[in-house]
Formats: structure tokens, sequence, C-alpha cells
């Protein structure tokens, strides 16, 4: 979270509420469709509804549509994030969860199937979005509009993708 000058964690100008998230589009994409209003940790939330949207949807689509898809919802959160977090004087408030709904979709359209693989795809994501080590906190602290917002994330998810490369690679081994 951020800091003013005085060390305090930073507060968002203005602190959502459901009403103010449902009642533009922008918002509520932003926000998970809600997701990100939960506490506490609303970026588990928002990954876990982000998963729960793959299964029941996403992971449906053909792999070009899928990648069509992943483009288009990268490219809508770059706009929602940026219009919403201008909206609350916080580039990239905590709540915003559409960026971990994208990056989860792009972890599990390229990991094995199967509910362990996912299990786990889910906890090595929030990890790396969580502890978010060298780049993606550079990327997190440098970039401050909606592209920066999504950006981490997918960074987050390609080391991801790594470490659920070099499992798999490991489990073929055994």
């Amino acid at each position: 979270m951020p800091t003013d000058d005085t060390g305090h964690t930073a507060q968002p100008a203005l602190q959502p509420t459901p009403i103010w998230v449902f009642r533009a589009p922008w918002r509520l994409i932003a926000f998970g469709f809600g997701s990100g209003l939960l506490r506490p940790a609303p970026g588990t939330w928002g990954t876990a509804l982000g998963w729960l949207l793959w299964v029941m949807l996403v992971s449906r689509l053909p792999d070009a549509a899928a990648g069509a898809w992943l483009v288009a919802a990268f490219a809508l959160g770059c706009w929602c994030c940026q219009r919403t977090g201008r909206e609350m004087g916080q580039p990239d408030y905590g709540g915003m969860v559409w960026d971990e709904m994208v990056a989860i979709w792009l972890v599990l359209w390229l990991s094995p199937p199967g509910l362990m693989f996912q299990l786990l795809a889910f906890i090595v994501f929030r990890t790396f979005d969580i502890i978010k080590p060298s780049p993606i906190r550079f990327f997190d602290s440098r970039f401050k509009n909606g592209f920066g917002v999504m950006w981490d994330d997918i960074v987050a998810a390609a080391y991801t993708l790594l470490v659920m490369a070099i499992l798999v690679r490991l489990q073929g081994a055994l």
C-alpha cells in the first residue's frame, strides 16, 4: 500500500461502497464484479472468482478465442482500472482485482488441466502477487496507471508459469 509524506499508509480519496462500485460498468469490472470489496485479502477473492469464471466460462473457449479474450480482457482492464483509480484518487487500490482475474486466466490457460494443477497454480500465483519479487515490485512501484495495475500481475503470472513448467518437467522425470 502506498504511503504519504509522513510514512503513514495512504488512504484513497474515496472509500468504495457496493453502491458506488455497482453504479458504473468500469468500476464493476475493475472491482472484479464486486469481489474486490470482500475483506480480508481482496486480491485472493478476485483470484478465486477468476478461477471460478475460468472453470465455468473461459476454459470452454477454443484456444484462439481464449487468447483473444485474454488480450481483450487485459486491454479492458487497463482502461477500467485507469478510470477507477483516477476516480478514487489512488491508481492501484487493492480492491481493483480485475488484474488478478486476467492473470489467473492466463496461468490456467497455459497450465496442465486438472484440479490439483489449478490449485497449485492458484497458490503459486498468489504467492508471487503478494511477495512481488523483482521485477514485479519494480513495475508495481513505477507504473501508476491502468497498464501498471495490469502489468505487474502479468509478470507474476509469467513467474507462476515458469514454476509450473518446472514442476511439470520434474513430474515427468519421476
